[in-house]
Order: C-alpha cells, then sequence, then structure tokens
C-alpha cells in the first residue's frame, strides 16, 4: 500500500513569503544574552512544573547556602 504524500510535501511557499533579503542568525546574540536553558531530569520537572516554582526552589537553596558560608569558622 503507497502512502498519500503529506500536505507538507505537497504544498508550495506563497509567493508573498519572500525571504530573499533575510539575515541568519540576526538576532542570535541578543537571544543568547538574556536566556538561560536548563533541562530537567523527568522527575524533577513533575516537582517543579513551572519556572517560578525552580526559582523560588534555587533561591531558597542560595540563602541556605549564604547562611552557612558566613557562620563557618576559619
Amino acid at each position: 500500500m503507497k502512502k498519500t504524500p503529506s500536505r507538507r510535501a505537497t504544498t508550495k511557499m506563497r509567493a508573498e513569503y519572500d525571504f530573499s533579503a533575510g539575515v541568519r542568525g540576526k538576532y542570535t546574540d541578543r537571544y543568547r544574552s538574556g536566556t538561560n536553558l536548563v533541562l530537567l531530569d523527568p522527575e524533577l520537572a513533575q516537582a517543579f512544573p513551572d519556572s517560578k516554582s525552580v526559582n523560588d526552589a534555587l533561591r531558597a537553596i542560595l540563602a541556605v547556602a549564604m547562611r552557612t558560608d558566613v557562620h563557618k569558622r576559619p
């Protein structure tokens, strides 16, 4: 049995989509400077469903770490 061609393969780009003057990577540096992407393991992703919960947890850990550093004996 033959597969029917996918819609994506049969459609051509429309004439109004003109990328001939486009510049590849124009905003790459700007994007990278403001974005930090961290991939969580699946079990952690369940515990932290959104970026706010991850940020809150990291701030709490940082606060504890900063407190313990201040009280260490030389």
